[in-house]
C-alpha cells in the first residue's frame, strides 16, 4: 500500500525469521519495484524439497502473518518454481516426491552433457569449420543440437539408469546416495580417459 514501503519491509523481516524456524528453508530475497520494469514487490523463498515448502504455506505461523500483513499491501499471487532442471527429471506426472536434489540432478546432467559436447565438437563442429560457419553461428547449432539429445535421448536413459539413486523414495540410506555418487564420478573419469585418448 502507498506510504507503507518501510512497515512492509519489517514484516518482510518477520516473515524471514518464521521461515528460518522451518525445516528445509534454504533462503529467502526480496525484490523491490523498478519503475518501468517490474511494477510489484517479489519475495522469493525456496526450501529443500516440496513437502517442506508445502509445510511453511499451510502452517499457522504463515497465516497469522499474512493476516497481520493485510495492513501492507493488496493482494498477492504464490508460484511455484520447481527444479533447476526439472524438464529433464520427470519421473511421472504429479509426483512431486519423485524430484531428486538439485546435487544429484547437476551431476547427472554434466554426465550427459560432457559426452554430447565433445562428440558434437568432433563430428558436427569438424563440419562447420570446414563448410565456413562461423563460430557464433556454429556454437548456437551445436547448443541446439546438444539440447535435443539430452532432451529427449540422453536424460530418459539416466534416469533410467539411475532411477534407484534419483528417486527419493528408493534412495533413503547413505549407502545408496554414496554409491550413485560413486557410479557417476567413476561414468565421468571414464569419459575422460576415453576422449584424453581419442583427442590426443
Amino acid at each position: 500500500r502507498p506510504g507503507r514501503e518501510q512497515d512492509f519491509e519489517r514484516w518482510q523481516d518477520k516473515v524471514l525469521k518464521a521461515q528460518e524456524k522451518f525445516p528445509g528453508f534454504m533462503g529467502s530475497e526480496l525484490f523491490k519495484p523498478v519503475e518501468g520494469i517490474q511494477e510489484n514487490w517479489v519475495v522469493i523463498f525456496r526450501f529443500d524439497n516440496r513437502q517442506h515448502l508445502e509445510d511453511w504455506l499451510g502452517s499457522d505461523s504463515r497465516a497469522e502473518l499474512l493476516q497481520e500483513g493485510d495492513d501492507y499491501f493488496f493482494s498477492y499471487d504464490v508460484r511455484k518454481v520447481g527444479t533447476a532442471f526439472s524438464g529433464w527429471f520427470r519421473f511421472g506426472e504429479g509426483t512431486e516426491e519423485g524430484v531428486p536434489p538439485n546435487w544429484k540432478q547437476a551431476m547427472c546432467v554434466v554426465l550427459a552433457l560432457y559426452p554430447t559436447v565433445m562428440v558434437l565438437n568432433l563430428t558436427v563442429g569438424h563440419e562447420f569449420g570446414v563448410l565456413g560457419i562461423s563460430t557464433s553461428v556454429g556454437l548456437f547449432l551445436s547448443n541446439v543440437l546438444s539440447v535435443s539429445i539430452l532432451t529427449w535421448v540422453l536424460m530418459p536413459l539416466v534416469n533410467r539408469a539411475l532411477a534407484f539413486w534419483l528417486l527419493p523414495s528408493r534412495s533413503r540410506s547413505l549407502r545408496t546416495h554414496v554409491a550413485g555418487a560413486a557410479v557417476v564420478v567413476l561414468c565421468w573419469l571414464i569419459f575422460i580417459a576415453v576422449f584424453s585418448l581419442t583427442t590426443n
